[in-house]
């Protein structure tokens, strides 16, 4: 199952060389060797859809063709509209080139400084997801699973139709879903979460090499939600189903990584892909992730969720636009200036997070006195 959600790749196959040569496998076998073998696939699963060369990964072929084909179906039915500039605005394409690939989005500085930012979270993202599943995953397992049997008793045994896969697969999706909105909701929220987390939003432009734009210390926080989310679910269901459940989550798994790539791609990509109104009241089309990166002061924390609208209508935090609305993107010009370029994006977080356990007050060049920070959310140290 793992061959068919992640085919082989020379990329791949040479990142798994080069951990057997430097060690890093041997250990990551020695943590990984006592778990169960759904923890085990699970993180095979999730390794292959986080490397390119795979269907579950936003940056395979297939995925990115299958992007730029539904773009193209976008111009033909709306006849050019729907293409957003550098700015956030819709502009006027000149051709199908034009309208896919615009020469001002892929060349702007914030373009390059995605491939600087990605190749290092590629990097260290199978680290992640090795110490979380090999140690947060095994442990919420055991004790979940625990809990249920000393408040309910043995496991009934139910059988694994489909009926009860496919609630299987929505629970899952639902506890990720709210693991992931209040995970970014404390990183708009907190003041070293924001500092952190305005890598990402110091994106000027969309591209889909913008989704794993994020500083590397955030590697360990966006890999701690799923870990627990995944097997928080599978936990639940191993004792529903008394255990013999690894199929099921790999596929489960597989099929929510390949959806939310393609639906990735869009949400960092200057095309707006938009679902009707009464249905982004409940579920995130990519176009509400636009209005998320926008600077606009209306804008700031909102659209919060990865999969569903729930929670950011439960909170306040929705904000559905009009179909062309402007967004435009990145952070207001004097914090922009301090995340600009590939060096300010790692150097910067760490400057402010030891202004903030220092408890200084922000401030900006130029400035005599300190100043709320123009970004997603007032710096409220200041």
């Amino acid at each position: 199952m793992a061959d068919v959600i992640s085919p082989k790749s020379p990329f791949k196959e040479d990142i798994q060389q080069y951990l057997v040569e430097s060690g890093i496998k041997e250990k990551s076998d020695a943590i990984l060797g006592p778990f169960s073998d759904i923890s085990n696939q699970v993180a095979e699963a999730l390794w292959n859809a986080v490397l390119p060369g795979s269907p579950g990964s936003s940056l395979s072929w297939e995925l990115l063709t299958l992007t730029l084909l539904m773009a193209t179906a976008f111009w033909f039915f709306r006849k050019g509209r729907g293409s957003k500039d550098a700015g956030g605005r819709e502009r006027p394409a000149n051709s199908l080139l034009h309208y896919l690939l615009p020469r001002e989005i892929y060349t702007h500085q914030s373009a390059r400084v995605d491939i600087g930012l990605y190749l290092l979270d590629r990097g260290m993202m199978p680290i992640w997801t090795v110490l979380f599943l090999g140690s947060v995953a095994p442990f919420v397992e055991r004790n979940t699973i625990g809990v249920l049997q000393w408040a309910f008793g043995a496991s009934p045994g139910v059988e694994p139709t489909i009926a009860w896969r496919l609630l299987y697969g929505l629970v899952t999706v639902l506890i990720a879903d709210m693991i992931f909105y209040w995970t970014h909701y404390m990183m708009h929220k907190t003041q070293i979460g924001w500092a952190i987390h305005k890598v990402h939003h110091s994106a000027q432009v969309l591209t889909p090499l913008t989704r794993p734009r994020e500083h590397f210390i955030a590697g360990p926080v966006w890999a701690l939600g799923p870990a627990i989310g995944i097997t928080l679910a599978g936990s639940i269901f191993a004792w529903v189903f008394n255990g013999d459940i690894t199929r099921i989550t790999v596929w489960n798994v597989g099929i929510f990584s390949l959806l939310y790539a393609l639906n990735g791609n869009f949400r960092h990509y200057h095309v707006s892909f938009r679902y009707p109104r009464w249905l982004e009241l409940w579920l995130q089309s990519p176009g509400m992730h636009h209005t998320h990166h926008s600077y606009l002061e209306k804008h700031w924390d909102t659209n919060l969720g990865l999969v569903t609208s729930i929670w950011d209508r439960m909170m306040g935090t929705i904000y559905i636009a009009d179909k062309y609305e402007e967004t435009p993107w990145g952070l207001a010009p004097k914090d922009q200036a301090e995340y600009t370029s590939l060096r300010d994006n790692l150097v910067t977080p760490f400057r402010e997070i030891f202004r903030i356990l220092r408890k200084k007050p922000k401030t900006y060049p130029g400035s005599a006195t300190p100043e709320l920070a123009a970004g997603k959310t007032p710096d409220l140290s200041a």
